[in-house]
């Protein structure tokens, strides 16, 4: 599939998009874990959420999806079942490391794999803590990747600290946690995602967070609760930063995740002289939403690192059109994650612009970017990356001339509806 992408001057409108992405994931794995019903409302039926449903049911957890809610018949955490083929994981990540801790604290025979892109994802980051727990592993490159066999049952609980600050890590090792004696803690070096934490408070599972430390106490059993996922603040990205660079754009963006985690896009936008107001705040299922007003601007380049980059690491490669565009120098450092998603994306977008005109320069764990430049359509490969295919139409919209964007079919894995959206501006 081939998008093409037209320049506008700017971009108007009112839009909804699509539900967060790893509440989604976790409102399934919560459901499928907790006694009793489970009803979510908003779920993002997209390819990498749709692939957990897939794997719970292979468990045994029946799940239905009704008039765009999700309806979930939970088991409790002793009611999972042996499955009887592959566990496929897809292109998640999510789905792959968060169940390895699920499967890890069951006691029978599971093998999870996933696809060409995911089965060369580290694994082993989540592998080494499980391990220590008990669980049991076969693997390619030393368990370190895709396809895994588990073993798993009778956990012990472990004091970990994480090397990297990983949402994903530290939801696995606090998921084992659950089938653990004792408790179990995951102390990170940077604050990571806290959807995690977030749905043990909704679940009342009793847990402690002080600082960069959480802790929980195994085998604590729960009942269900009904979830309302909030728009996916990392899809609304593209369109956040698309009317932050264009000026004369005025876009509202209604009912969007706004979790302190996940938002360093708009602390950066912000420094960069982005107009962005925040309306309506709320909070449902201890998870902040609110509508997002942006109004174009001239936005000038800045320097990102540190602590920041766990906090807006998925908007990075949307981030970098913007900032081939502000006015000044723009460094990038600290994201060397950047080169383990799905695809290496610092690679992919200094290649990719390139390919557009844009003069990148590739570091270790960043870029540094001089604006403004001017960009030319072109063709374009998505690297069979989401949010790579996506940031490049942002790129194209500024651009002269046309843009052709490559196997852009891979923009399903997270957001559906991302073109008809687009186009509608």
């Amino acid at each position: 599939m081939e998008l093409i992408i037209q320049p506008k001057p700017f971009i108007r409108g009112t839009i909804h998009v699509p539900g967060d992405k790893s509440i989604s994931h976790r409102a399934v794995i919560f459901g499928s874990l907790a006694q009793g019903i489970t009803e979510i409302q908003g779920f993002l039926l997209a390819e990498d959420c749709t692939r957990t449903i897939a794997c719970f049911r292979e468990m045994g957890i029946d799940i239905n999806i009704e008039d765009k809610k999700v309806i979930i018949q939970g088991k409790g955490l002793e009611g999972l079942q042996e499955p009887g083929d592959v566990l496929d994981a897809g292109n998640s990540g999510t789905t792959a490391r968060l169940l390895l801790g699920i499967l890890a604290g069951n006691p029978f025979y599971s093998v999870i794999t996933g696809d060409s892109s995911l089965r060369n994802r580290p694994m082993g980051r989540v592998v080494e803590p499980l391990a220590r727990m008990g669980a049991r592993f076969l693997g390619r490159k030393g368990t370190g990747l895709l396809p895994l066999t588990i073993m798993g049952g009778k956990l012990k609980a472990i004091d970990y600290h994480s090397p990297v600050a990983s949402a994903q890590v530290k939801s696995c090792v606090l998921l084992a946690g659950l089938y653990a004696g004792g408790v179990t803690s995951v102390t990170e070096p940077a604050m990571s995602r806290d959807h995690t934490e977030r749905m043990l408070q909704h679940f009342e599972i009793p847990f402690n967070k002080q600082g960069l430390r959480v802790e929980i106490q195994g085998e604590h059993g729960f009942t269900a609760r009904s979830i309302k996922v909030p728009g996916d603040f990392s899809s609304a990205a593209f369109f956040i930063t698309a009317a932050a660079l264009m000026p004369g754009s005025d876009v509202t963006l209604l009912n969007v995740g706004v979790n302190p985690s996940r938002t360093g896009l708009l602390e950066v936008l912000a420094e960069m002289g982005a107009n962005i107001t925040l309306l309506n705040e709320r909070v449902e299922n201890m998870e902040p939403a609110a509508d997002i007003r942006v109004q174009g601007a001239e936005l000038k380049g800045v320097t990102i690192g540190g602590s920041l980059i766990p906090r807006l690491i998925d908007e990075i490669p949307v981030l970098t059109v913007a900032a081939v565009l502000a006015q000044g120098k723009t460094e990038i450092r600290d994201a060397l994650e950047l080169r383990v998603k799905e695809s290496d994306r610092i690679s992919a977008m200094t290649g990719e612009l390139g390919k557009m005109g844009a003069v990148i320069e590739a570091l270790p764990d960043g870029m540094i970017i001089h604006g403004p430049q001017k960009l030319k359509g072109s063709g374009c490969m998505s690297h069979g990356d989401h949010r790579v295919a996506m940031a490049l139409a942002v790129a194209g919209l500024s651009a002269q001339g046309n843009t052709h964007i490559s196997d852009s079919q891979c923009v399903n894995i997270s957001f559906p509806g991302f073109v008809d959206i687009l186009n509608l501006l």
